[in-house]
């Protein structure tokens, strides 16, 4: 199994922070799964690791800086004693059952990022994680690797490959361009300076710490992810020479010109550094009118509108705001189709799957390996089992899939139906009915209403309203069938809904308390 991570959950689950797949075929397969085999430290690679581990079992290999960011999530999980956790060295040939796996190191937007050569008795597949070209990469070796060339001259059967970046032309730049033009941004800022950025960056936090030292400045790292790569980074032999840090403790006090602040939050993630800095929610850091941050990175597709709002929250303040759009302060991760176009000279696969994308960017991803004369293509959706030989690429089955959601500290499915009450209850409210019955079937009392997030809620005579439509609801039951619990909710939901959809516009969610004989039950 190559790679095993998580994505963050948008507004239609709320309550929810992490997505992860779900693993159901590789558990029915777990007998013959012989590794787990990571690829760089990114979230989105190795953040279920620590989540969804005991379902698999098996032995994780990483290299040494991702083995490093896995480490410490397993002992934050309380796993690191069970894990079997190899660290390989980059080049290095590992032998799992019948395959033989090399890392294959290439630039990324992290330290450590690799593709896999996986050796088959059938032929090599080279699956390239993510990835892009820089022959001044700054942390690691530069890319191209003498070794693609090598996989080609020797036979690529297939090649996995990354999509995310497909529709750009060009490509993606180098981190080396990035770290001059930041210098002399920088250097032309009055007041304080913040700049935010992808935390697992370490190539752009070793930049960071360079603009510190040519503009005179004391450096201040703000956030937890930022910290927890700082310290993988140094015990990992990497920012060796990084400036020495003033504690955040300390930040607000030094003199507006001689600060510059690393901090997360570079896509707007509500809990973030910055985000509770333009909110005036951190403990340490305020902002004032003429300071200015930098969002060091790509604005993601889908957190526009996040991003937006924290822009305006900066603006207001008369915080001067510097985005991609404004400034050369970012380079992708991902390659461009001249880096695809070069990566298929070296390598010369056979066929190519496109992963790493949404379905357009599969698409388009196939569609130009075609245009390169690479006639065996597939565009794989989720759950699907192709079928890779000398004669090309068959869709012979489909996997059972799906996607878990991290509820507090519960892996629940994303249909789970907590979810779907919140998400009701977000949308249309939610209103409790508590009812009281003899033993006989009669109302005994009146019923007791809770109403939560409906327009009127609080008026009287809505709630008299609803309450009418309960009671009238109940009084036309016969009798033997206000002795079925079921019977009643559906009464009260019933009444409730057509109420509330007639009075307000809402359909909410209804839960009912039911006492009989002393007993309390609670029916929803």
């Amino acid at each position: 199994m190559v790679d095993c991570g998580m994505s963050f959950a948008d507004t239609h689950l709320p309550g929810v922070d992490l997505i992860f797949p779900d693993p159901v075929f590789i558990e029915d397969e777990q007998e013959d799964l012989v590794g787990l085999v990571l690829t760089h430290g990114h979230e989105d690679h190795i953040g279920a690791v620590p989540y969804l581990w005991e379902r698999f079992r098996c032995p994780v290999y990483a290299t040494p800086f991702t083995a490093e960011l896995v480490e410490d999530k397993l002992k934050e999980a309380g796993l690191f004693d069970q894990v079997e956790l190899h660290i390989v060295d980059a080049l290095e040939t590992l032998e799992l059952g019948p395959f033989k796996v090399r890392y294959v190191p290439l630039a990324h937007s992290i330290a450590e990022g690799h593709g896999l050569a996986i050796e088959t008795s059938k032929g090599t597949i080279f699956h390239t994680g993510d990835w892009k070209l820089d022959d001044r990469p700054l942390i690691g070796p530069a890319c191209p690797s003498p070794v693609l060339s090598e996989l080609g001259d020797k036979g690529v059967l297939a090649l996995v490959g990354d999509s995310t970046n497909v529709f750009n032309a060009s490509e993606s730049g180098s981190e080396a361009a990035v770290r001059e033009s930041l210098k002399e941004l920088v250097a032309g800022m009055k007041n304080r300076v913040v700049i935010t950025t992808f935390a697992s960056n370490v190539a752009r936090l070793e930049t960071i710490g360079e603009v510190a030292k040519s503009t005179g400045r004391r450096l201040v790292l703000l956030g937890r992810s930022m910290e927890r790569v700082y310290k993988a980074a140094k015990a990992t032999g990497y920012l060796t020479d990084f400036p020495p840090l003033v504690d955040e403790e300390d930040a607000d006090y030094l003199p507006k010109d001689e600060i510059l602040i690393a901090c997360t939050g570079c896509q707007g993630e509500p809990r973030a550094a910055i985000a509770r800095i333009a909110r005036d929610d951190h403990k340490n850091l305020q902002l004032s009118p003429g300071d200015n941050v930098v969002f060091s990175s790509k604005i993601i597709p889908g957190n526009e509108i996040v991003l937006g709002q924290l822009f305006n929250q900066l603006a207001i303040k008369h915080i001067n705001v510097v985005t991609e759009k404004d400034a050369f302060i970012h380079v992708s991760g991902h390659p461009g189709r001249a880096e695809l176009k070069r990566m298929y000279e070296w390598t010369k696969p056979f066929a190519v799957i496109p992963v790493h994308g949404e379905a357009r960017h599969l698409q388009r991803h196939a569609a130009y390996a075609r245009e390169l004369g690479i006639k065996h293509t597939i565009v794989p959706k989720n759950g699907d089992i192709i079928e890779i030989s000398k004669k090309g690429l068959k869709l012979v089955d489909e996997a059972p899939v799906g996607r878990l959601a991290l509820d507090g500290n519960t892996i629940v499915s994303v249909a789970d139906e907590a979810i779907a009450d919140r998400r009701r209850a977000a949308v249309n409210g939610f209103v409790t009915v508590s009812v009281v019955f003899d033993r006989d079937g009669t109302l005994a009392a009146e019923p007791l209403i809770a109403i939560l997030g409906l327009p009127k809620q609080d008026d009287d005579v809505f709630y008299d309203g609803m309450l009418d439509a309960i009671e009238d609801g109940l009084e036309r039951m016969a009798k033997p069938s206000r002795l079925s619990d079921t019977m009643v909710e559906d009464v009260i939901r019933i009444a409730v809904r057509r109420f509330c959809r007639r009075e307000v516009g809402k359909n909410p969610g209804v839960a009912s308390l039911i006492n009989r004989r002393g007993e309390l039950e609670f029916r929803k």
